[in-house]
């Protein structure tokens, strides 16, 4: 099993930036925090990457406290992040995928809450794309 899931789309990152967001929005998501991975790496003197690349901090609060009711550990993968970047001249819009993460404290409904939840954000990648 793959660990993320990823797409390729012909919009520029401000483009498919803006499609991610109104997808999230149809979905209870929203943006909480954007990083310029890129740009703050050229703040902190580091030239030698520079691909364009931002992270997306999303999340659904119902679905957030949801999960933390259950099991504390959960917060150590929230927010859920996607990412847009740049990778041989194409824009990619990845995730790293909600199971393979909860995975790790072995719990069948905290996995059966991230399904749900991975799902919601692959449509909203396809969507985006």
């Amino acid at each position: 099993m793959d660990f993320h899931y990823t797409v390729i789309t012909n919009k520029t990152i401000d483009e498919a930036i803006a499609s991610i967001e109104e997808n999230l929005k149809e979905n209870k998501f929203g943006v909480l925090w954007q990083l310029n991975l890129t740009e703050t790496l050229q703040k902190k003197g580091v030239d030698s990457y520079r691909n364009p690349y931002r992270i997306l901090e999303v999340c659904n609060p119902v679905e957030a406290a949801r999960v933390l009711e259950r099991n504390p550990l959960v917060g150590y993968f929230l927010p859920c992040k996607i990412t847009v970047y740049e990778d041989e001249g194409n824009t990619k819009i990845g995730l790293p995928k909600p199971t393979a993460m909860i995975s790790l404290i072995n719990d069948g409904e905290l996995v059966s809450i991230a399904e749900s939840i991975e799902k919601i954000l692959i449509n909203v990648l396809e969507k985006s794309k």
